[in-house]
């Protein structure tokens, strides 16, 4: 095997996340760490970097809508360290002890997403996600991935991220039209999220890598590899950038994006760029 098809299959292996939603042994409670390992598994903004100071009187109303326990007459003031207490117990059940007043742990509550659920439309997208674990994750995953790409796009010229932001929810939301309605939500979140990671190096990248095409110098495509998932790769070729992810292939590893495909066969590359335009033969330079 080259060494260009194992990396390509390596990124192909690769993660995007690794993480631990669980609350650290050494965040004390009501501390700064505590709070911000409470809002790193439950997050209360709105997926566009807007969201209560955490630790305010505001931020543990949230927590405690995301918990559904909002309203519940045993919930101890929130101005109070018993009302940290009682909510460690939720979210990192264990012994009585820990929390020091001799109650019983209640039971652990799933998170929900990173939006209100409480104002979705019932039987709508939305409403599908906060029913479903696993989509809500997701959402979470989004919202703290959206939070870290507009970090960077602070200085983005033309800002262009929150509108397509909106534009993906839209997409999203227009699942409920779909067949497999979850299965369109999970690509869409997938998608999204291997996209920002790309395009704001969010994650490690390999190259970037150079190809000419066609015998051609002139003709050059720069690559660069990135581990989402699912896998990704930016693609240059003069003032043209084209987005790809890897998909099913009988050899090699293929990419696909808008209207560029990018397939490593056979200790080359056959790149199509453009619609309907033939495919180009390139051969990776040093």
């Amino acid at each position: 095997m080259n060494s260009y098809l194992a990396v390509l299959l390596m990124v192909a292996a690769g993660s995007a996340y690794a993480g631990d939603s669980r609350i650290p042994e050494t965040a004390l409670i009501c501390s700064e760490s505590w709070y911000r390992a409470i809002e790193e598994r439950f997050p209360t903004g709105d997926g566009h970097g807007h969201g209560p100071d955490i630790g305010s009187e505001e931020w543990k109303s949230v927590i405690e809508f995301k918990l559904g326990i909002r309203g519940e007459p045993n919930i101890p003031g929130r101005a109070s360290p018993a009302w940290c207490q009682y909510i460690d117990r939720l979210v990192r059940p264990g012994p009585a002890s820990r929390a020091g007043d001799g109650q019983s742990a209640p039971t652990t509550v799933a998170p929900g997403p990173s939006y209100a659920c409480d104002k979705v439309m019932a039987n709508g997208t939305e409403a599908m996600i906060c029913a479903d674990e696993k989509l809500s994750a997701l959402d979470r995953k989004l919202s703290r991935v959206y939070a870290a790409a507009s970090r960077k796009a602070t200085h983005e010229h033309p800002p262009v991220l929150k509108a397509e932001q909106r534009g993906w929810i839209k997409g999203r939301n227009d699942c409920w039209n779909s067949d497999d309605q979850r299965q369109c939500i999970m690509d869409a979140y997938r998608h999204r999220i291997a996209e920002l990671q790309a395009r704001y190096q969010l994650v490690p990248g390999i190259g970037p890598v150079r190809f000419v095409c066609d015998g051609n110098p002139v003709n050059e495509v720069v690559a660069t590899f990135f581990r989402t998932d699912p896998p990704t790769l930016i693609a240059e070729r003069g003032d043209r950038v084209s987005l790809m992810y890897l998909q099913p292939s009988g050899s090699g590893a293929k990419y696909q994006g808008r209207n560029e495909t990018f397939w490593e066969h056979q200790g080359g590359a056959l790149i199509t760029w453009g619609y309907g335009a033939p495919p180009m033969r390139c051969r990776k330079v040093q």
